[in-house]
């Protein structure tokens, strides 16, 4: 047991820290309490502060944060005013400056890792996730935690600061195999960009990979991108095999139910969509629709961000709990242990699948 581990649990991720502090105390095998009590307050104008209840002298820190929770509010000029991730960024920098260098080492977790999306430069836009990560190592930060990242070589914006980037591959499989019997599988990358994610995938389940090209209309920009002309299928045959297609994050989820409806024109027996974020800033009753007319099967996503219960309760969704492994993660780097055992599980996917299937 290390007594010197704290876990500073921001509102907006309120639920999965206090799951993660449980684990925590099993893998340890004590009562302790990881959570460390402060609070954070705001003014009617929209300023902010925070505030540390409790000693953090010497103690390795690890801020919990989920920048894309857009369900806490607060009153704004004495309207409800719903938070952006701006203002969680911001609220993980005023908790930072609280602590005052007080604490020996201090971790922020934000699994969705902050303008994730806005990862590289054209002309004269801005790079705010470099900006951001840049911003989190000049505040004292010891070790920049996330999962899945959008583009993992944004990193190298701070080449001498500790990223480490996650996937919740094994766990989601985990969970797909238990429930769904899998058999003749292919995994299908939604876009090029995705396509790193989706051999990973695949080398987990020894199986095959296929692609969809994006044609986008360079001429048009809509909600900030280009609209997409056209999905071009490469890859294996699709027909009567089980699909996996998987992405980092949905936001309308435009993309991934033309994927799923291209690949069941091409025969595809069962279609299993994957997404570590389900962010659905827009167009869940398409989604509802598309499981209505059959076009996919079910989503498995992550509780590592905010989604309304409306959502999660529905049959098409299947919330998968990430706290037992962030819980390892916690453990492991504060144990200063060798991470590697993290990241390969490919053995244990193999042999579930073949329990499910009866091999």
């Amino acid at each position: 047991m290390n007594r010197k581990l704290k876990i500073l649990v921001m509102d907006n991720i309120r639920e999965l820290g206090e799951k993660v502090n449980n684990e925590l105390k099993k893998i340890n095998k004590c009562d302790q309490d990881y959570l460390l009590n402060f609070k954070t307050d705001r003014f009617s104008n929209g300023e902010g502060k925070a505030k540390i209840l409790e000693s953090v002298s010497g103690s390795d820190l690890y801020i919990l944060s989920d920048i894309g929770n857009y369900g806490i509010s607060y009153l704004l000029h004495g309207r409800e005013h719903f938070m952006s991730p701006d203002e969680h960024f911001e609220d993980i920098k005023r908790v930072i400056a609280a602590i005052s260098g007080h604490s020996s080492k201090i971790n922020v977790i934000t699994p969705l890792l902050y303008e994730s999306r806005q990862d590289k430069r054209k002309g004269n836009e801005s790079l705010d996730c470099a900006v951001a990560l840049q911003e989190l190592e000049a505040a004292g930060v010891n070790n920049v935690v996330t999962f899945d990242a959008h583009n993992p070589s944004v990193c190298n914006a701070i080449p001498r600061l500790p990223f480490e980037n996650f996937y919740p591959t094994h766990t989601i499989l985990e969970n797909l195999i238990e429930q769904e019997k899998l058999k003749d599988v292919l995994v299908v990358s939604p876009d090029m960009g995705a396509m790193e994610r989706a051999r990973y995938y695949a080398d987990m389940l020894s199986c095959d990979v296929g692609v969809f090209y994006k044609r986008r209309d360079l001429s048009k920009v809509i909600n900030g991108k280009n609209p997409i002309v056209e999905h071009m299928y490469m890859g294996a045959d699709p027909r009567n095999k089980d699909i996996l297609v998987v992405d980092d994050m949905i936001a309308s989820g435009s993309s991934m139910i033309e994927v799923a409806e291209n690949l069941k024109s091409k025969g595809a027996r069962n279609i299993y969509l994957i997404a570590t974020f389900a962010l659905f800033t827009e167009g869940i009753e398409s989604f509802a629709n598309a499981y209505k007319k059959g076009l996919f099967n079910k989503l498995y996503s992550t509780n590592l961000s905010y989604v309304p219960d409306d959502i999660k309760n529905n049959e098409w969704y299947v919330d998968v709990d990430m706290s037992k492994y962030l819980a390892l993660i916690i453990d492991t780097l504060n144990k200063k242990k060798d991470i590697e055992p993290l990241w390969n599980g490919k053995k244990k996917i193999i042999n579930k699948i073949r329990k499910n299937i009866g091999e």
